[in-house]
Order: C-alpha cells, then sequence, then structure tokens
C-alpha cells in the first residue's frame, strides 16, 4: 500500500513501502467520526491510538500505539506483510491489508486487540485501501479484479461487493466521508493522479485538484469540511490541506524529502504523517497548520500509515 518496495496507493509510491502500493501510491482509511466504542479522545489534546504498519519485526506488522508514541504493540505477529490500518467507526474493529492467503492482497477485518482476523475479499487479485462508512455497516476498497484498478464497497461482513468507479482508468484510494454521503478518492482519468469525490453510490463523480503534478492519498476531517492529501506539484511529496469543494488549497509541509499519508486526529486538531526526513520511514504529527511537527516513532525500521482514533 503503500507503496513499500516500489509498487501503489495510500502511498502512493516509494521505495519502502509495499508492492501492490508502489504502482497506485499509499491509500488509506478516511477519518472517523465520533461514536460510540472507546472512551472518547478529548477535544484538543491530540490523544487517542494510532494503529499503523512497521517492519520492526522483520516483515510489516500491524502495531497500535498511544497518540504521542508509547507503548507500541503488535497485533498481527503474522510471518507474511500486513499494511494499510483502519479504524471502525465505534474503535472495535480493524480492517487491514495482508498478502497472507498465497502472495496476493486481501483485506482483512480483525478486532482491536488483533484477535479473530478474518479474509473479507477472498479473491484472486490484489485488493487494497479500505475505509469504513460512518455507521460501519459498509467498507470500501480498491481493487483490480476487472482488469484495472476499481473502487469497491461490500457489506462489512465482505458479502456484496459492488464495483463504484467502473472506468477504464486507476481510480483508487478512497476514504469515507464523516456524514457517510461521499468518498474520495485519487483518479487517473485525466491522465495523472487527482482528487476526485463521488456519492457513496458511485454517482457523480467531481474533480476536486486539477494540477500537472501527482496529488495522491486523501483525507477527510472529522467534521467533513477539510481534505489533507499529497501533492507533488511542488517537485515532491508534500502534505496540503483544502477545503473539502477542492478550493483554498494550502500546502503545511516543506521539507526536500518525502511527507505522506496525511490522516486526522479524531478531535480535528492535529494531523499524523509519514515522513522520510530522517533517514527512514517515521510517524510524524503536527498542528493542522503546519506548526509543530513533531516525530512520534523513532525506529531504524519503516513506520507508515497512521490511522488514528
Amino acid at each position: 500500500m503503500r507503496n513499500v518496495r516500489s509498487v501503489v496507493v495510500c502511498a502512493s509510491l516509494m521505495a519502502l513501502t509495499l508492492p501492490f502500493l508502489a504502482t497506485l501510491g499509499p491509500i488509506g482509511c478516511g477519518s472517523n467520526p465520533s461514536s460510540p466504542g472507546p472512551t472518547p479522545t478529548p477535544v484538543g489534546s491530540g490523544a487517542g491510538k494510532i494503529a499503523f504498519y512497521t517492519n520492526r519485526d522483520g516483515d510489516f506488522e500491524i502495531y497500535v500505539m498511544n497518540a504521542n508514541g508509547t507503548n507500541p504493540l503488535n497485533l498481527t505477529n503474522n510471518s507474511e506483510d500486513d499494511s494499510e490500518a483502519c479504524w471502525s467507526p465505534d474503535g472495535t474493529k480493524i480492517s487491514f491489508r495482508t498478502d497472507r492467503d498465497g502472495g496476493n492482497n486481501e483485506i482483512y477485518v480483525m478486532n482491536a486487540d488483533g484477535s479473530s482476523p478474518t479474509n473479507l475479499t477472498n479473491h484472486a487479485a490484489n485488493e487494497q485501501s479500505s475505509t469504513w462508512s460512518n455507521d460501519g455497516l459498509k467498507i470500501a476498497f480498491g481493487t483490480d479484479r476487472d482488469g484495472n484498478n476499481e473502487i469497491y464497497a461490500m457489506d462489512a461482513d465482505g458479502t456484496d461487493p459492488i464495483n463504484l468507479t467502473n472506468n477504464s482508468a486507476s481510480d483508487h484510494s478512497p476514504a469515507w466521508s464523516p456524514n457517510g454521503t461521499k468518498i474520495l478518492f485519487i483518479s487517473e482519468r485525466d491522465g495523472n493522479g487527482e482528487v476526485y469525490v463521488m456519492d457513496a453510490n458511485g454517482a457523480n463523480p467531481t474533480r476536486l485538484t486539477n494540477q500537472a503534478q501527482a496529488e495522491l492519498q486523501p483525507f477527510w476531517s472529522p467534521d467533513g469540511t477539510k481534505i489533507s492529501f499529497i501533492s507533488e506539484r511542488d517537485g515532491n511529496r508534500e502534505v496540503y490541506v483544502m477545503d473539502a469543494n477542492g478550493a483554498n488549497p494550502v500546502r503545511l509541509t516543506n521539507d526536500l524529502e518525502s511527507d505522506q499519508w496525511p490522516v486526522w486526529s479524531p478531535d480535528g486538531t492535529r494531523i499524523a504523517f509519514t515522513a522520510d526526513r530522517d533517514g527512514n520511514r517515521e510517524i510524524y504529527r503536527m498542528n493542522t497548520d503546519g506548526t509543530n511537527q513533531t516525530r512520534i516513532t523513532n525506529n531504524t525500521a519503516t513506520d507508515g500509515d497512521p490511522s488514528w482514533r
């Protein structure tokens, strides 16, 4: 997903991220709205839990840690690669991408403590980039089962998969809106990757960005008024934020290295992201205006693709 060893989407790219993803660039899950489940995150605290992938144990696993980087815990503990974690709206489940069933990527779901991992897609194609509907009843994901990259939605138990995009170009990196009515995605139907939004049933796809360079990895703010995304318009990958209609794009990072995967804290006051600026891939967080950029992982391995709740 993530791009991880040269291939996607969620980061779309990167030699350090995973195979299928490098082709599209990382992909990821949308911002989860406030909902029943674990104790709500205090507003303004930037607290909560962050799920992420890391290869600190030799292969890529899903870990969870406190939002300040403390108490990292391996949830998957599997010999194959696991990545692209996404919290369910109530915080009781985590969907993720894995190649544990024979080399192709599938969407799995597990309990928040890592127990009961279950294959939801069970298809010969490559599936990636899962994101939950706000009521937890649906999961959208990327797949190449029709010969090119499309966005599908299925019931949360894996049944009734439906093609939402049905376009000859590559569509990937879905992010379901906090109110459940819209899905962000990246589409190459206009020649390069741009941020699009469509209705949750796939109708009315609308382009939000229009750049000569690639745009990647869109994520909703918890209130649905802002979108964070990655843009290459300045020569390398930087974190941007724009209004939900695509207006007023603002660059938040300005670094020579690649910044990616910008997800929001549950209270909307912080953004966590992945950066290569310290010699390897680490997870950082910052205020939503780009100030106070702070590294929260500090490991010689690769850490990336945060999902915050």
